[in-house]
């Protein structure tokens, strides 16, 4: 939470442009960032909903306050670039300075690498291609960003990237041109401009070799515990590659942390090196990879050295033997692989082990205890109301449990997803998910193995359980209210591997359940929800009425929170701590 002064007067739920008599309605609050505030607006001609990017006057007082933002405005009215976040306009009222952007439903990389850790190469690759794409265009005008991280990376309904706040860039006048202000975030910042000898776009690229490291490794390349030791690290070029990664990464990722600024390749040298040009690059991926590493088939797998020098869809197009040899953009009926999560071999796609999702499982359920244990050992205080202000939307969940229903004594436990997808939890510990697209099925084997069919090619072995997904289906469909599902996710199915239930818990008060992205949901009987992921920190607390607030454990242990949800983190530890003593098994009832 911010340190600066609230501003005394509240921002209109009605917003006017007196200029252009424009008129918008303040809809979501979307988070908060600097001296401004984000809400959802939608422009009352049209309907059409974008960003409004909000700013009290009386957060502008120094000059050099004024002067940024200013600046900021002045270079992003100018763009017009598919990976460039849209600019539409701003104007001010007496009280508070509006600028409306492009909507970007699906936050920043930030939370994406927090979810994620690790991406895989074809997914670094497509992210990798729409940066570079964005900043080829801002460099070819003239503009240096100067603080392009993972959190200025935006991400549309598409998962498509889009470069945001311009508040630190400046534009080049001449040819030769170097800046020398000091400015940018630690770990993404260039030696040049550390040791103030003047510099151009090349702080750029490095800023973009951190983020294709970050992606690749796990963490920033320079990431210290201190701000003096990452800076001294930063000017002696003291970063380690791990051997596992791919020798055309590593190269393009060298290439970009180079020490002497001279020697870094511009942005369109880049797109042109093996990395981007030699591997399988997603046309487009899917909603569900902002939480989970997508599905790569045992098929694709093997096929993977052949990938590295054409399209998978262009392999996959090859298979005599593939039912889907004219489709290409579908699934192999019967393709099995591995459990995985953030264990990427050599090659670039996730690691194979029977073991993975338990692990991983339980390696979450810990990190939330110790959370959930720090959180209330800080006696959090009681507050009357979930202040607006305390909340952070950007940490909300992406996926969660809207409906279930408990047949354990005959058949299994099913549940739906947010995004309709169906899932079922057989006795045997085998799991059956159903894609909210009514056509891909994933079948889940004990050991975790997983394999990938569609509704109309499903072997006979399973039949039953496939009429018993459709039973669990129907029921929730007619008898159910589905609950907190305000959220529409869709798929690109191709390459889409929604998280399934990995294990669950029933009481006389709620229903615990956990899922192998490392949410953990606990329905109440009073119809209110607790969903806790330790990947962002983070708990959103659903009331009776279906109002979603979400907060960072970090704020709820300064600020405080209201009796209910102190009251459902009392009791979500003490279950926590029930699941990691059944740690061994895939459910518990």
């Amino acid at each position: 939470m911010s340190n600066n002064k609230e501003p005394d007067h509240p921002i209109p739920d009605t917003i006017v442009d007196e200029g252009t008599k424009t008129t918008y309605v303040k809809g979501r609050y979307f988070g908060k960032g600097g001296f401004a505030k984000c809400y959802e607006i939608k422009k009352i001609t049209n309907g059409k909903i974008y960003a409004g990017k909000i700013v009290s006057k009386q957060l502008l007082v120094k000059s050099n306050h004024r002067e940024k933002m200013s600046q900021e405005i002045s270079i992003h009215k100018t763009l017009n670039h598919k990976h460039v976040v849209g600019f539409h306009g701003f104007f001010e009222d007496k009280h508070f300075v509006y600028i409306v952007l492009e909507l970007c439903r699906r936050r920043s990389m930030m939370e994406l690498y927090k979810r994620r850790q690790i991406l895989t190469e074809p997914e670094t690759r497509y992210y990798m291609k729409q940066i570079l794409d964005g900043v080829s265009y801002l460099h070819n005008n003239g503009i240096i960003h100067r603080d392009l991280k993972l959190g200025n990376l935006f991400l549309n309904e598409n998962v498509e990237v889009k470069i945001g706040d311009f508040g630190l860039a400046t534009k080049i006048e001449f040819e030769g041109q170097r800046k020398m202000t000091v400015c940018g975030t630690p770990n993404y910042i260039a030696p040049e401009i550390i040791t103030k000898t003047g510099h151009s776009f090349e702080v750029d690229v490095w800023s973009i070799g951190c983020i294709m490291y970050t992606l690749l490794v796990g963490k920033p390349p320079f990431e210290t515990e201190s701000l003096r030791e990452t800076y001294a690290r930063i000017k002696r070029g003291d970063y380690k590659i791990p051997s596992t990664l791919d020798d055309k990464a590593t190269k393009m990722i060298h290439s970009m942390l180079h020490s002497d600024p001279k020697r870094r390749p511009t942005v369109r040298a880049l797109m042109n090196m093996d990395f981007m040009t030699k591997g399988y690059l997603p046309p487009q991926l899917p909603v569900s990879c902002l939480s989970m590493a997508p599905r790569f088939d045992a098929l694709q797998i093997r096929n993977n050295k052949v990938a590295q020098r054409k399209p998978l869809l262009e392999v996959n197009g090859e298979l005599e033997n593939s039912p889907i040899n004219k489709v290409s953009t579908k699934p192999v009926p019967g393709a099995t692989a591995k459990p995985y999560g953030n264990n990427i071999g050599e090659n670039g796609f996730p690691l194979s082990s029977p073991t993975t999702t338990t692990a991983q499982c339980t390696e979450n359920l810990t990190k939330l205890y110790s959370q959930l244990k720090d959180t209330l050992r800080k006696r959090p205080a009681t507050i009357p109301s979930n202040l607006e202000d305390l909340s952070d939307p950007a940490a909300q969940p992406l996926v969660w449990i809207s409906k279930w229903v408990d047949y354990s004594d005959k058949y299994g436990f099913g549940y739906q997803l947010c995004d309709e997808g169906v899932g079922v939890v057989f006795n045997d510990s085998t799991k059956l998910i159903l894609l909210a697209n009514g056509i891909d099925v994933h079948y889940i084997e004990r050991d975790g193995s997983e394999q990938y069919y569609t509704m109309n090619k499903t072997p006979p072995t399973l039949d039953k359980k496939m009429k018993l997904l459709s039973y669990f289906n129907r029921y929730m469909s007619e008898h159910l209210v589905k609950g907190g599902a305000g959220l529409q996710l869709q798929e690109a199915d191709q390459l889409s591997r929604i998280p399934h239930l990995h294990q669950w818990h029933r009481t006389t008060s709620a229903v615990v359940m956990q899922l192998t992205n490392g949410t953990l949901q606990i329905n109440f009987m009073d119809h209110t929800k607790l969903i806790l992921c330790p990947l962002m920190g983070a708990v959103t607390y659903i009331d009776a009425k279906q109002n979603f607030r979400t907060f960072r454990f970090t704020t709820v242990a300064e600020f405080g929170c209201t009796p209910d949800l102190h009251k459902s983190l009392d009791y979500a530890l003490n279950k926590v701590n029930l699941l990691l003593q059944n740690k061994t098994a895939t459910n518990c009832v």
